[in-house]
Parts: C-alpha cells; structure tokens; sequence
C-alpha cells in the first residue's frame, strides 16, 4: 500500500511547499516514530497553512492517519499556533475518530515554524547538529504538502495549482489559488494593486524571504506568499544591504554583546553556533574557515533573528551565509554533528514574540490584515514554469515549443537517476517556448 502511495505522490511531482522543496516521495519513504504535521506558519502575515487546516481539517486528518498507518509510525502530531483558534477547533474536532493522532498547540513565536525547534516543541527531542528530523525519529510535513499528498492519493490530481498569501502595501490582501507559473505582478493586481508608488515583494515572509525586484516572476511550488512594500522601507534596504557593507560597519559597530547569539533559535537547541564570534573574527578578517567556530557557520538556518537581536543592527546570519558558500567551494564539509544533551537553560524565557517581530521590521501597519482565502479571480493566459522548482536537478522538458497541452499534462521530469519532481502544465495552451530554464504555456 505504501508503496503505491509513493508512487502517486512522485507521479504528481509533490515537493515540500515552502522551504526548499524537497521532494514528498523521498522524505515519506521513511519509518518514523512520529509524523508531525507544520502548521505552525513560521513567517508572519502569510496565512496558507491555518487557512487550509481550517478548510480541509477532516481531509488533512484522514490522510495524515493513512501515512501513520502505512509508514508504521506511533502517532501522527498536527502541530499549529494556539492562537489559530478556529483552525485548532476543526482539527480537534476531527481527531477524536482517530486515535493515533492529536493536536498539538504551540506559543506565537518566531521561528516555532522551523522543523527543529517544531520537532522539540512538539516531542521534546533535539535534532542532532547539522541533522533532520528523521535523526529523532520524526517525519515533518507541510500543511499544504499534506493536503497535495490527499488529492494525489484520493484524485490522482498534480500539483498544478498553490496557495499564495499577497500582503503588506496591497489595496485587498488576499491568500490565492492560482495556477503555478502564473506571475506575481497578476497577484499585486488582484489583490487590488499596490498602495506604493516603487513596489518591490518580499518572496515568503519577511525574515528569511528574498527580496524580488522583477514582479514578473513566477509562482513555484514552493510559493508561500508575496509581501509588497516600497523599495525605499527600511526592511528592504536592510535585506538588500551588502555584505561587504555589513562587514565593514562590523568592524566599529560590534560591541561584543553577544545577544546575537543569547537568541539565536539553534545555540538556545543546544548547538555550537557562535554568532557573535563569527562576527568578531570575521571583523578582523581572521575567518579561518577550516576551523571553529567558523565551520558552525554550517548550523545556522538564516532565520536572521540575530539581526533583530543587535542593537547596531549587524546580520550574521549573511556572514554565516557568506561563509558556508566559501566553505562548500574549498570542499569543506560540516563537522558539527553532536547531538546535545539538553537545550539552554534559559531558552524558555528567551522566545521571540511575533508582535515584536512584526513591530521592529516596520511590518505593524500590516499586522492585522485580512487576508481571506479565495481563488483567483483573473483570467490566467500565459504561465511560466521553471524547469527547477525543487532540491535537486532541473527537470528535462519532455514537450517542444508548438505542442499543444492540457491541464495537469506532464512536461518536465528528473533525469535519470537525478533527484527532482515532476512538473505538469497548470493550464492549458499551446507551448510558446522552452529554453531558459524554463516552459512558457499560453
């Protein structure tokens, strides 16, 4: 059963949802003890994952028991902020038929939706250094992840559509289903268009999102949502600030405080990642990347809370991004892979609010939007699609330009052998072009 299971869910070209999009066939070919279900929606403003955990409860939940029955697991965990209280009540409300799983509530703090400070809420086990969740016995899985796996199960259905919460300086902010590959700039307009005058988006949340000058870009699987501000707010210019810039402020602004590194989610897990001695010696040019604490640059997950927590406004978590670029181009590999005793001490008291998060990154006008879930209310002619929306290699078109498509029609695949998703037409349309990395459909 399972393995017919696997095969529907790489035949529908299932990747994680958000993050980097590792592909759902793989991960689920393990034996956990537990699956964990991440509804926590790390990011604030996006709204995908408590909006579908709400909407889809009893579909979410009879397919998360189906996983735990096949992959041989104890118990299934659908993990979610206690202050999504309706969302907490529709999956309550549908555990009681299953007694393998439950619901598990969690503080409305940042970063509680990354997978290894989930898994320690979640089970109190501490996820190896440089490790994965399966380390400790545990499978994580996406809200929206989750409910692709049903539709392939249940419809054969591909992922061809997603859900994309557009927030921040737009007129009516909105979460979407939309097409994959259709632009960002179609999102902007309906969702109402921009309320500034030199619109940029912040692609996923405004931590640990890139900021996106082109609104023509497209939406991947891996899309989570769009944040839309001015090119000129203070957060942007702070993601788009170089490091060369940011080094250089470094070397007088550094005060050697340490609490880059009093809050840093992965030290407080019990890791060996140093921010603040990363910062002093890389200040000195003295980085020494073939030792510690240098090589523990390879832990950190670049949820730049470090940045918030300085009081000069420093970012180590781009040198640390900086650094493990370097590293892996000198052919250094993470050394760190001790599995900690117990977290720090004092990491309870030093969780990181979401309101103050959303306060000191300029977000606050933003905080209370509403963005309901809908489908998207355009007419979608054209989409792009990247040959490479997930860990691994780009697919290989298996259509040429002149060919005419369905929806849900396959047009990309892993080389042999490669890791990577299938990907299918969202639309249906004739092939315009397929270079570039990518198939234009329209």
């Amino acid at each position: 059963m399972m393995d017919d299971i696997l095969n529907k869910i790489r035949e529908a070209g299932i990747v994680g949802a958000g993050g980097a999009g590792f592909p759902t066939a793989i991960k689920l070919k393990a034996a956990p003890e537990f699956v964990v279900v991440n509804g926590a929606e790390c990011e604030p403003l996006l709204k995908v994952d408590q909006q579908l955990a709400e909407t889809h409860a009893a579909t979410l939940m009879n397919v998360l028991n189906t996983l735990v029955r096949e992959m041989g697991a104890k118990a299934g965990i659908f993990a979610l902020k206690e202050k999504y209280k309706t969302a907490t009540a529709a999956l309550k409300k549908e555990a009681e038929a299953y007694p393998a799983l439950s619901v598990k509530t969690l503080g409305n703090y940042y970063p509680m939706g990354d997978e290894q400070v989930l898994v320690y809420e979640v089970t109190g086990r501490i996820v190896p250094e440089g490790g994965i969740p399966l380390a400790c016995g545990v499978v994580v899985i996406n809200v929206e992840t989750l409910l692709n796996v049903a539709l392939a199960i249940d419809h054969d259905q591909p992922v061809i559509e997603k859900y994309v919460t557009v927030a921040g300086a737009v007129r009516k902010p909105a979460t979407f289903k939309v097409p994959v590959g259709v632009s960002y700039a179609e999102l902007i307009e309906a969702a109402g268009g921009a309320t500034v005058p030199d619109p940029v988006l912040i692609n996923g949340g405004p931590m640990m999102g890139k900021v996106e000058c082109d609104l023509n870009t497209p939406v991947t699987k891996t899309s989570k949502g769009i944040i839309v501000l001015n090119r000129d707010h203070a957060w942007v210019l702070s993601k788009n600030r170089s490091i060369e810039e940011m080094m250089r402020i470094s070397k007088t602004a550094c005060c050697h405080c340490q609490l880059c590194t009093d809050l840093c989610p992965r030290y407080l897990l019990g890791h060996k990642l140093h921010p603040d001695k990363l910062i002093r010696l890389a200040s000195y040019n003295t980085t020494a990347e073939k030792e510690e604490p240098a090589t523990g640059a390879f832990l950190c997950c670049e949820c730049a809370l470090c940045e918030l927590a300085c009081i000069m406004r420093l970012q180590p978590w781009k040198l640390n991004q900086q650094l493990k670029q370097r590293m892996g181009a000198l052919g250094i590999k993470n050394p760190h892979h001790e599995q900690p005793k117990d977290v720090n001490r004092f990491r309870a008291w030093r969780q990181f609010p979401i309101p103050k998060l959303i306060h000191m990154v300029g977000l606050a006008d933003y905080e209370h939007q509403d963005a309901p879930l809908t489908d998207y209310p355009g007419r979608v002619t054209e989409i792009n699609l990247p040959l490479k929306q997930h860990l691994g290699a780009p697919c290989v078109p298996t259509v040429s330009a002149g060919d005419e498509v369905s929806a849900g029609q396959l047009v990309a695949a892993p080389a042999e052998g490669a890791m990577g998703a299938n990907i299918h037409a969202s639309i249906g349309g004739r092939v315009k072009s397929v270079d570039q990395g990518r198939i234009v459909i329209g």
